[in-house]
């Protein structure tokens, strides 16, 4: 009998934890950040992709904040906030709360980086705590999805 190719001779519990993800994604109606994201990662692993997973590892942190970069300062670039508005946000108090909390999540973020490095072992929670916030909570990915 031909074996088929397509079949797995064992299980990958990595595919499941994905899936997990994936409908995590779905169930909370986040799907453009966490559940595209396990699909694509699904993708490349099932695939010859996936002998470019070093590649992807070593550039994620700065591919990603590149591109939220970019997604943040849109508005600024496309005319959406003009440059009166752009400094009216240091006389606006609730504009300086925001400057200061974004200050503060990028500085606890940077933490986290230098946690993962230091303490591999503890980089599998958090990457759950952050997609699990992302998916329940509608968060934005940061902490060890978006810092350097």
């Amino acid at each position: 009998m031909a074996e088929n190719p397509f079949l797995m001779t064992s299980f990958d519990p990595t595919l499941l934890i994905l899936l997990g993800l994936a409908g995590l994604g779905i169930i909370s109606h986040n799907m453009m950040t966490v559940t595209w994201a396990m699909l694509a990662l699904l993708a490349v692993l099932l695939t010859p992709l996936n002998g470019y997973f070093p590649l992807v590892e070593k550039y994620e942190l700065s591919i990603g904040i590149l591109i939220l970069a970019i997604g943040v300062m849109a508005p600024i670039a496309s005319g959406k906030i003009s440059v009166h508005d752009f400094f009216q946000a240091f006389l606006n108090w609730k504009s300086l709360v925001a400057i200061a909390v974004g200050v503060a999540v990028s500085w606890l973020g940077g933490r986290d980086v230098f946690l993962m490095s230091n303490q591999p072992s503890v980089v599998s929670g958090l990457l759950i705590g952050t997609v699990a916030g992302v998916a329940l909570f509608r968060g934005v990915p940061v902490g060890p999805l978006a810092c350097q």
